[in-house]
């Protein structure tokens, strides 16, 4: 066993206590796949005993391990097979059912969220994908923990333009089912290009189709250790910037890793990744934002702020990569702006707009993130935001996605209040010339030369 220095321990300790050093979660995998049946009955009781059974002690070992280890372990979370694989023989009320089957289970279990109402249509639907989507608004208003994604684009395959159309009209409409909570249905709706199949972070996560039986992955976060870091090397040039980061990227990943593998054994589970995501919260010291302005930026969002981004992503998984041989997920910073006190200052200060924040996805780990539009903005316009951000991920070979709220009765300006670590997001303008015409189209977006590498 390797002997810890005294001083890796104390160091370790401060992360904790003053720098928001966390476990932001460990997430069971499930497979679901045993679950099927043409009975709509059947499959929910299949998929609440399976959950129920197989994630039993998650919650405890996770609190277990908290107080053993001394290391915060915020959230425990569950995600599942894609449920329209399991959907076929449904209707939309039926897929109803099979959320409400899940939202029970999570509660049962005790888990903070579990993800998986998801559909993979990149090429196209099967009826189970259909009966799914449609299902979205209604499946993700009445129930608590579910989350749900769809996948629209791959660069493999392309963008499949009907589903991203179809998506702006569920986003609208999930918003006005959960109008008495300033449209937080759509906090838990997820749309992706290139989605991964090992995402431990909500809203997003699913349980592949390539992924074993059950697994163990780990999100870690520590913006707030990176900015402390930072502050004890001000003025330095970008190399030493780059190298520290790095560095202690490193320390947070072996940190998760450790905790993985724990949570693996006392599960019985096989251990999947390790995600090392800059995640924020709203919780002052603890921003994504205020890393890039330690590095020089009066305010994130200005003229320089995209290349510090991209400082910032490439390091976190230089190091990450050093420290676990399975790191996966997303791995890399999160942008979400409701969730990053820096980002939300900069957003309701004018600085940082859905433009500028559009063009830092292109160099982060994900993509548009718990974006708070008006109310009135038109489904067609929060399709054409889809395209836009699935083209990058389609072109650029990476993860984007979408999580954007269009606030029911909100106007610009206006601040929309989602409590705990969904925080709170200024309502940001959006460009008022149409973009119906465009997303009318329909068809599929063909993949880019470049995806063609057998």
């Amino acid at each position: 066993m390797t002997k810890l220095a005294h001083s890796d321990i104390l160091e370790t300790i401060k992360m904790v206590d003053d720098q928001h050093l966390d476990v932001r979660t460990i997430t069971m995998g499930i497979s679901l796949l045993d679950c099927f049946s043409d009975d709509i009955d059947t499959v929910c009781r299949r998929i609440y005993d399976k959950i129920t059974s197989k994630a039993a002690n998650l919650v405890q070992v996770g609190e277990d391990i908290e107080l053993e280890f001394g290391i915060p372990i915020v959230n425990k979370r569950i995600s599942v097979t894609p449920i329209s694989l399991l959907a076929n023989p449904f209707t939309p009320a039926d897929c109803v059912k099979l959320a409400q089957a899940l939202d029970r289970a999570a509660k049962s279990t005790g888990v903070n969220f579990l993800g998986g109402f998801s559909a993979l249509v990149h090429k196209g639907y099967t009826k189970g994908d259909q009966a799914l989507i449609e299902a979205i608004p209604e499946a993700l208003a009445c129930t608590d923990l579910v989350c749900g994604s769809v996948n629209i684009g791959t660069t493999k395959a392309g963008m499949n333009m009907d589903a991203i159309r179809q998506m702006g009209e569920v986003v609208k409409t999930l918003a006005d089912r959960t109008a008495d909570r300033a449209g937080f249905g759509c906090a838990k709706l997820v749309i992706f290009c290139n989605a991964p199949e090992d995402n431990p972070f909500m809203a997003g996560a699913f349980h592949g189709i390539g992924e074993p039986e059950t697994v163990i992955n780990v999100g870690v976060s520590g913006p707030g250790v990176v900015k402390y870091a930072l502050e004890k090397i001000k003025g330095a040039d970008f190399g030493v910037v780059a190298e520290t980061i790095k560095k202690t990227a490193f320390k947070v990943t072996r940190m998760g890793q450790l905790v993985a593998q724990e949570a693996s054994r006392r599960l019985n589970t096989q251990f999947g990744i390790v995600d090392l995501s800059l995640a924020p919260t709203p919780a002052v010291g603890d921003s994504v934002a205020t890393i890039l302005e330690e590095m020089g930026l009066e305010c994130c969002g200005t003229h320089g702020t995209t290349a510090a981004l991209a400082l910032l992503n490439d390091a976190v998984k230089k190091g990450g990569v050093m420290a676990s041989s399975y790191v996966g997920g997303l791995s890399g910073a999160f942008i979400p702006v409701s969730e990053d006190a820096g980002m939300i200052a900069a957003a309701a200060s004018g600085v940082l707009t859905l433009d500028k924040l559009e063009a830092m996805t292109c160099v982060c780990s994900v993509g548009l993130d718990m974006i708070v539009v008006p109310g009135d903005t038109p489904a067609s316009t929060i399709s054409a935001i889809i395209a836009d951000e699935a083209a990058i991920g389609m072109i650029n070979q990476k993860t984007t996605a979408v999580r954007i709220i269009p606030a029911p009765g909100k106007k610009v300006g206006d601040m929309v209040e989602f409590g705990g670590l969904l925080g709170s997001g200024p309502v940001q303008p959006v460009h008022s010339e149409s973009s119906e015409e465009f997303v009318l189209r329909g068809g599929r977006i063909p993949a880019p030369i470049h995806s063609l590498r057998n």
